[in-house]
Formats: structure tokens, sequence, C-alpha cells
């Protein structure tokens, strides 16, 4: 029974490792050579790329699968709280020491442990880490007795450690000792072919677990998000996705329900909220907001063309007095401005249909092509 359960978490991971691009074809394959081998394996690539997915995918995958997998953020692990975090401690070994604990390396004992940032590590501690890969044996805190473990490791890095290690920030040893495989990943950017697949089952995943709508991406949508360079890679991607969800006013994400969560700037352009901004200043007045990187439009409202003054008998107190159809433009142009041109949730914000909406900016002649309202047509 228990060779059944790994066979399908094995077959659950691998298949959590989405994608058509050769780079995924590739990886499944590597995981599942290495996996069957007790090597040590460092996985490197940009934050967001799915690292930790790789190596729970080795673990799941591996003789390994049935026994504890132990993450370790190596960025927070410093300092003298290392040794008591990774090997454990004593009771009584120091102040506040009132009950004995394993370690993250004896609690993986036959199973894996997943060290992560691997690069961010000091390199006092990665001393002591080299200890323990090379002996298999940890000393608690407190402690002189070694206890040996059986751990298989596995790290991550989004640092490129081979010029860690010529710039004297990273042990050459260590680097060895983990370095026995190497699997790269690539940024979301070089392999946009990714990007529908991964989108789809991210918008399958948000129906199943937050009870979200069912959504699917309109193919103007798709060229939109194989378009954008994506700085944050796949992890950027299921937030664009989760918001869209939430502005979009139907089943189908369009271009608009994107605009504003992120930039469609070309392939290869560095990340900048410049254009975003720039966009923003051409519609509204942009101040700053005490948020950072938020910033608030207030709308440049261009008074409405007057009708021709009627007689001076029905002018009398009502010549300054706006139709009800100027108030309603007005507040067309100030939500536009204010949602920067994003129609979904513009349309949301007023609480009617897009259809609607669409239909109102025609009526004033505020669609996308400006075009102004045929002559005679009645409002």
């Amino acid at each position: 029974m228990a060779s059944i359960a790994g066979n399908v978490g094995a077959e659950t991971a691998i298949q959590r490792i989405v994608g058509v691009s050769a780079w995924s074809d590739q990886v499944r394959r590597s995981i599942e050579l290495v996996a069957a081998h007790h090597a040590s394996v460092l996985i490197m690539g940009p934050s967001g790329t799915g690292k930790e997915l790789i190596a729970r995918a080795i673990h799941a995958c591996s003789p390994r699968g049935q026994r504890p997998f132990i993450p370790v953020d190596c960025a927070v692990t410093t300092g003298t709280l290392f040794a008591s975090h990774m090997f454990g401690h004593v009771k009584g070994s120091f102040t506040g020491a009132t009950s004995s604990t394993l370690g993250c390396f004896r609690a993986a004992d036959g199973g894996t442990i997943f060290l992560d940032e691997i690069g961010e590590m000091e390199l006092e501690l990665q001393a002591k880490l080299l200890r323990v890969l090379q002996q298999r044996t940890v000393v608690p805190v407190g402690s002189h007795q070694e206890v040996p473990v059986d751990v298989r490791v596995l790290a991550a890095t989004n640092r490129e450690l081979s010029r860690e290690v010529a710039e004297g920030r990273f042990r050459e040893d260590l680097f060895y000792r983990l370095n026995v495989v190497a699997i790269q990943t690539l940024p979301l950017r070089e392999r946009p072919e990714d990007v529908p697949v991964l989108a789809s089952r991210y918008l399958a995943e948000l129906a199943a677990r937050h009870g979200m709508p069912m959504c699917s991406l309109s193919p103007a949508a798709i060229d939109v998000l194989q378009a954008y360079a994506w700085p944050g890679n796949v992890r950027e991607l299921e937030n664009v996705l989760e918001r869209a969800v939430m502005f979009s006013s139907g089943d189908e994400i369009d271009p608009d329900a994107l605009s504003g969560l992120m930039g469609t700037r070309p392939v290869g352009e560095p990340a900048s909220g410049a254009t975003q901004l720039a966009v923003a200043a051409s519609r509204g007045i942009v101040s700053a907001t005490p948020l950072p990187g938020v910033y608030r439009v207030e709308p440049r409202i261009q008074p409405a063309a007057q009708p021709p003054a009627p007689p001076a008998a029905e002018s009398e107190g009502s010549a300054a007095w706006p139709t009800l159809a100027d108030v309603e433009r007005m507040h067309l142009e100030r939500t536009l401005a204010a949602t920067l041109q994003n129609k979904s949730l513009a349309a949301k914000m007023l609480g009617i249909d897009r259809s609607v909406l669409r239909r109102k900016l025609q009526r004033y002649g505020l669609d996308e092509s400006g075009s102004r309202p045929a002559e005679g047509f009645d409002p």
C-alpha cells in the first residue's frame, strides 16, 4: 500500500512541473533520473522559477519519498541561532532551553533537507554546514556527542555560486560538495510557450482553492501575457491572474482586466513603472500615496461643451446648471482616469455590466477610438 501511495505522490509531483517547452521536458526527465540516487543536487535560477517545486518533486520520486522533507530558509537562519536550528540542542544548554530539540537535520533523518537560498549563508556558518555534510553527523548545542544522520541534501540559490566563490563570498569546498548534480531553471520570459499552460493550471487552482469564478483567457490576453517580461517569473504570473479574476466582469479574462496589473513592455526590456506613470500622468494628476509604488490619479475633467444658450426667459436661474448627461459623462471620465482605462474594473466600480459601460462610452465619445457620436444621435 505504501508503494502505491508513493507512486501516486511521485506522479503528482512530476505533473506539477507544468509546461510544454523543451526546458520543461528536460527538467521532468532530470528529476526522474536524479531522484533514484542519493547525490546532492544544486538547483540554480532566478526567484519565482519553481526551485522548491523541483526539490519537492525530486524527494517525492526518490526512495525517501515517504520520509520527511524539511525546507530551511538559509537567508533567515543566521548567527547564534544557526546551530540550534540546524543541529538541535539539549535541555539547559543556554538560557531558555527548557527542553531538547532535534534540529532540522535530525528531523529530516532518513529523508531530505532542502537548503533554500544557500547563497545567502554567512561564511562562518558555511564551515559548520560543510563539516556536517562531510562527516554525516551533527553535534547538538550543549552536547559533545556526535549523532549520525542519514539525510539527502538539496540546495537552491538565485545567485551564481561560481562567481560568489571567485569573489570569496562562498566556500569553494562547500560549493563542490553541493554541486554534485546541477539543475538550472529558466526565467519565464525565455519560455513564453509555457505561459498559457501555466495560466490555465493556476486559474483552475484559484477556482478550486479559493472558490473564485472559473475563468479562461481570451486569445488577446494570452498574447499580452506572452509578450510580458515577467521579472517575478511564475510567482508573478500567479499573482497577476488572481487579481485579473477579481477585476473581470465575466468568465473570460481579456486585456482590459490585465491593464494596470503589469507593464506590457516588450520581452527583454527592464522592468520599470515609468511607462505606467507616464500613461497615468497623461490621463490625470499623479500624486504619491503612503504605500510604496501606489499612486493616486486625479482626473483632469474637461468641461462638456455647452449647448447654445436658450432664450433669456428660459435661461434664468439654470444657465450654469449641468444636465444629467453632463454629470454622467464627467463621472465616466473620472472613473476611467481612476482605473487607468481598465474598463472591466471601471464597470465593476460603477456596478454595471461591461457591455452597458461600452455603450455609454460610445454614446459620449469616450470609446478607445475617440470617435464622437454620430450627428443627430439621441443620447
